[in-house]
């Protein structure tokens, strides 16, 4: 059972993540809006459309700064204990302050796995509605390319022909196994291009010694043909990059179909760490906010913990985003890239910790 000072804590500790999660929330759809009446703004829509589409993608945004939403909710959480002069009253009490940073941490953790099995799905399938509206009124939205348990699939249109093309797998600048689709604007098939080797390293591709199929007839070509598209190779990776509108299921299927078409896996490796450290990663910036009090003079204003706040989340993403970087680019291991940092920022609150109940 949770004793009544335990049940006092956690809410006083959730009702400060709440204040502080709506407060950046209102931050992210304030700037998020600009961005979004910019790109509506030629297009005669309705000026509710924007900030329609800004609520959608909100969500996916704010999980994203989750972390720093509960450092900064410690910070004002322990603000309260000492205004209030109850930390002494717990000690009387013989609650000491490990004891209180034992409840968070295990708050933080268990908020954390609501967040990756609730809110992340939610998030996530909001992101997704918010990009399959905005991709109807992108310049590229008849341009289309998805990843199946049967290989690469794109469809193009070039000067009033469809294109569909299927690879089986994609080898750095080259797809695997081709069979190109070509349609005039009825839709009626023109050819069909076959060919074990395509070079997608720019928009003009080379179909390496294809064969082609017209009129129940097929011939093969000894030397290379060109076929202008909109896709090449950085076009084809950056499709692919926006992972945070899949769930962790679709993460987990789209990884499958990814090793089966020979597709590098490093990203949604990566996506899928980060979502499954977060737990971690909310548990350990509350203590690091809970050593940042303790560890400070206790006359601050109210001013100089937002700051300080403010710079530590500032100071933690870019750490965070180059160990990132550096495990993409596969410079170190992939786990070390995620867990590094959250093992270094241990090692500091661990030390910051020594002697916290005397503070």
């Amino acid at each position: 059972m949770i004793k009544t000072y335990e049940s006092y804590l956690i809410k006083l500790f959730l009702k400060k993540v709440l204040n502080i999660s709506l407060i950046f929330l209102s931050l992210v759809i304030i700037l998020s809006i600009f961005e979004e009446i910019s790109f509506f703004k030629e297009l005669d829509m309705k000026i509710i459309f924007p900030f329609f589409m800004t609520l959608l993608n909100a969500p996916a945004t704010l999980f994203e700064i989750f972390p720093f939403v509960f450092l900064i909710s410690g910070q004002f959480f322990f603000l309260d204990l000492i205004n209030r002069n109850e930390l002494e009253v717990f000690k009387i009490h013989s609650l000491d302050n490990l004891k209180i940073i034992k409840i968070l941490f295990l708050t933080s953790f268990i908020a954390g796995l609501f967040l990756i099995s609730v809110y992340y799905s939610f998030s996530a399938k909001l992101k997704f509605v918010y990009l399959d509206l905005k991709n109807n009124y992108s310049n590229d939205n008849k341009y289309l390319a998805v990843v199946t348990d049967t290989g690469l699939w794109i469809k193009d249109e070039i000067d009033n022909k469809f294109y569909i093309v299927n690879a089986l797998e994609i080898n750095d600048n080259l797809l695997n196994d081709v069979l190109i689709s070509e349609f005039d604007k009825e839709f009626n098939l023109i050819k069909i291009i076959s060919a074990d080797e395509v070079n997608i390293e720019n928009s003009k591709w080379i179909i390496i010694d294809p064969i082609i199929s017209k009129d129940n007839q097929s011939k093969k070509i000894d030397s290379n043909i060109t076929l202008k598209t909109h896709f090449n190779k950085k076009k084809i990776n950056s499709l692919f990059s926006n992972l945070s509108s899949l769930n962790i299921f679709e993460l987990v299927n789209l990884r499958k179909d990814y090793k089966s078409l020979g597709y590098s896996t490093i990203e949604i490796e990566s996506q899928l760490n980060r979502i499954v450290s977060l737990p971690f990663y909310l548990s350990i910036m509350t203590l690091f906010s809970a050593v940042i009090m303790f560890n400070i003079k206790r006359n601050r204003p109210v001013i100089f913990h937002i700051i300080l706040g403010i710079f530590l989340s500032v100071l933690i993403y870019y750490c965070y985003f180059l160990f990132n970087l550096l495990g993409e680019s596969q410079k170190i291991p992939l786990l070390l890239s995620v867990w590094l940092p959250l093992l270094m920022l241990s090692i500091i609150i661990f030390i910051g910790l020594i002697r916290i109940n005397e503070k």
